[in-house]
């Protein structure tokens, strides 16, 4: 088995989640007493979020970067950063490093293709339904991408950092995000990205409306198992 270097921390919440499917998922593909053999550098959230805020992603992307070698220094076999948002630092980490970077876009592009479907709608911090470094990624797929309207960003943002970072788990915010899949349907979409590690907190179920869902989280994790035991 492989070491992967998990990257974390952005929220701690979801990096919670990497831990447990990972180790399940070596475990269900192993069995008996078989777990992850994980090296985790989980970080502090508020360093990142202030950079975020401030716009100063070459200071982040030299911040990530640093952790990233730590966990190669430690002798890992690959990363993955356990993040949505952050991999806009993807490629000036991926420069630093003599280990594979496993990209969180690439492992959801092949689950969604896997369901023979091409057009999806992209939920996630405004980060990454604004900037073009998740939507390129997933485009280089073959797969077209829609974001919500403007007003609609705001608060799928405004949950995720105010709620789901913090572990609240609200029933009006649900039903809400099911209100915004249902406006993205109209516009002819076949699947929806949860691109925000978070958010399958809120949603997680895997089909709403008719519209298949994609946690990013689990399509991470999928590819990370995948590459431990190949």
């Amino acid at each position: 088995m492989k070491t992967i270097g998990l990257l974390g921390g952005m929220s701690w919440e979801s990096t919670d989640l990497y831990y447990q499917q990972i180790n399940r998922g070596i475990q269900r593909e192993l069995g008996s007493l078989n777990s992850a053999q994980i090296i985790l550098n989980s970080i502090n959230f508020a360093q990142i979020e202030i950079l975020q805020q401030q716009g100063k992603w070459k200071e982040a992307s030299d911040f990530l970067t640093r952790e990233a070698i730590k966990l190669q220094n430690a002798g890992v076999d690959g990363i993955a950063l356990c993040t949505n948002t952050m991999h806009i630092c993807a490629p000036e980490i991926i420069d630093e490093l003599s280990v594979p970077f496993l990209h969180i876009a690439d492992a959801t592009a092949q689950a969604v293709l896997q369901k023979n479907i091409r057009h999806i709608a992209l939920l996630g911090t405004l980060f990454t339904m604004e900037q073009n470094f998740y939507k390129d990624q997933l485009q280089s797929h073959d797969i077209k991408v829609t974001i919500p309207q403007v007003e609609d960003r705001k608060f799928v943002h405004k949950v995720i950092y105010e709620e789901l970072c913090c572990g609240q788990i609200h029933e009006s915010s649900r039903l809400q995000f099911i209100e915004i899949i249902r406006k993205l349907k109209n516009e002819g979409i076949q699947g929806v990205v949860l691109g925000c590690t978070e958010i399958g907190m809120l949603l997680p179920d895997e089909n709403i409306l008719n519209i298949p869902l994609f946690d990013t989280t689990k399509a991470h994790v999928n590819q990370i198992i995948q590459f431990m035991l190949d």
